[in-house]
């Protein structure tokens, strides 16, 4: 089957600087394709690990949460065709989604199109899309019974396709662009799970972490159990690095974040053995980080709440950070978006570690020319010389 959707008329100047379009792992062109790399001596895969483990760059790498989906022609074209679900469960179409962004702008990271309730599907509580839109989950978890019918041992099986996705776009990609998986974080999975799909305010785990510790326990350990296993199963299968999306974090009080979320994804960066960077991404949790460096994360995400040039004075070294520009900045101007990115690549400083992105995912409403702008400003910064300023731990 052929998945592979031609984008949109590209401007010159832009189709002059992309390289030719990514074909998929079992296409007869892969071998053909150049290297997207600007400089020959440093390919996007070595400048985001590079990144990640604070080596030297020639600047930062950047890719975006969400880079693909909706704000994209293409990928709007193939959901005619396919459903939401399709699209995730179908490994070539999977793979033809994460590449359309590659193709696109050169991203130095392809994440994998996917979505975070996949853990869901695979401990046995399925989920699909209402028409009205929104998410909704086939069950509801409403006692200890619900929770024992959820099989952590099942989900490496049933979420296979995964797997077969990744291991298409790992040749493809060649070693030039880095292969990011992903999975939620178990307490924003428990979120969801409890509540049966997306809410204005999310309570129920709540008031199960702090009415009925036992249960939460139990129920936390099979989530976590099952993304452990899940980002094992996409590092085998070719991820170079995995990013925990703990993205209702910030619901959760100072005070509790640690036993309620930080704790469980220090078991799953644990369970992982430093066979890949992770990336833990929580959102909201400002007063936490030093929660969040327990959890053994090689990077931090950061969102768009944050400075980075306060950020850094409390991190240790060898610690790298991930963000942070504000999405909504994506549907202004170009000049806005260029303005705001120096602004961001000033206040880091040239320090090494940085990972461009944004501090949220992708709107799908963002402007196309707004995203170049992001790209090329990171790629044509002149950072200054990193010093050591008083205070910095970096």
């Amino acid at each position: 089957m052929s998945t592979t959707v031609q984008s949109s008329k590209p401007s010159r100047a832009r189709d002059a600087k992309r390289p030719r379009a990514l074909p998929l792992a079992n296409s007869s062109e892969a071998k053909d394709y150049p290297s997207p790399a600007i400089n020959p001596k440093l390919s996007n895969r070595d400048r985001f690990l590079n990144a990640c483990f604070c080596r030297p760059v020639d600047h930062p790498p950047v890719w975006m949460m969400r880079q693909a989906g909706r704000a994209l022609p293409e990928y709007r074209a193939l959901k005619t065709k396919h459903s939401f679900l399709e699209l995730v469960q179908t490994p070539e179409l999977a793979a033809e989604v994460t590449l359309q962004p590659i193709r696109r702008f050169d991203f130095d990271a392809a994440i994998l199109f996917s979505d975070i309730l996949v853990i869901a599907e695979g401990l046995g509580q399925r989920y699909q899309f209402r028409d009205a839109g929104g998410i909704e989950m086939d069950f509801l978890i409403e006692s200890a019974r619900d929770i024992e019918r959820l099989e952590a041992t099942a989900v490496t099986e049933r979420l296979q396709y995964v797997a077969k996705a990744l291991r298409l776009l790992k040749p493809t990609l060649a070693g030039r662009t880095a292969l990011l998986g992903f999975a939620g974080s178990p307490w924003t999975l428990a979120n969801f799970m409890l509540e049966g799909g997306g809410v204005k305010e999310y309570t129920k785990a709540k008031a199960l972490f702090y009415s009925d510790k036992k249960l939460f326990h139990r129920l936390l350990e099979k989530i976590t159990r099952a993304v452990s296993d899940f980002l094992q199963l996409q590092i085998e299968a070719g991820a170079d690095a995995v990013q925990i999306f703990d993205s209702l974090g910030g619901v959760l009080s100072d005070g509790s974040f640690a036993a309620a979320s930080g704790g469980w994804i220090k078991q799953i960066v644990a369970s992982l053995k430093g066979k890949a960077p992770v990336i833990v991404f929580s959102k909201g949790t400002h007063g936490n980080w030093r929660d969040l460096l327990d959890t053994g994360a090689q990077v931090l995400g950061v969102d768009a709440n944050v400075r980075l040039s306060q950020l850094r004075t409390q991190l240790p070294g060898g610690i790298a950070v991930q963000g942070n520009l504000d999405p909504f900045l994506l549907r202004t101007t170009p000049e806005i978006v260029q303005a705001e990115t120096k602004r961001i690549l000033r206040e880091i400083g040239g320090c090494p570690g940085h990972i461009f992105n944004l501090g949220h995912g992708v709107p799908p409403n963002a402007k196309l020319e707004n995203i170049e702008s992001v790209i090329k400003t990171v790629r044509t910064f002149e950072a200054p010389t990193p010093s050591k300023s008083k205070g910095s731990k970096r």
